[in-house]
């Protein structure tokens, strides 16, 4: 990749990414695969409501590791807990899988939620 623009671009197109955090009580590298999103030119880790060890994990660790088609990168997870943000995820045309798993209110409520801010110095 050629500037950050570029990387951010062509990560924008990626869905499936492999999230690696650091386990709670274990402090071993947990690895899942996983979609991310990119909206409103955030990138976007969700899930369906429920228990996620992922999302216990970062939020003990919130230092992560995102392994794409196109590199490895460092980034820190924080989480969202703005319902306007939550809602324009949920009603973004690439996550409406989603909508099959839960109603719209549930999600917004009580779905896991991070924005990977990447560090691509």
């Amino acid at each position: 990749m050629s500037t950050t623009t570029d990387t951010i671009a062509t990560l924008a197109k990626i869905r499936t990414i492999e999230l690696t955090t650091i386990g709670r009580r274990s402090g071993e590298r947990r690895t899942i695969e996983i979609w991310w999103f990119h909206i409103k030119g955030r990138f976007i880790v969700t899930g369906t409501p429920g228990r996620r060890d992922w999302f216990a994990n970062v939020l003990s660790n919130p230092s992560v590791i995102i392994s794409t088609s196109i590199g490895t990168f460092a980034a820190t997870a924080v989480v969202i807990e703005d319902a306007e943000f939550r809602h324009t995820v949920f009603a973004d045309p690439s996550a409406n899988w989603y909508s099959s798993q839960a109603e719209l209110h549930r999600l917004i409520e009580a779905a896991p939620m991070v924005e990977m801010r990447l560090n691509l110095d």
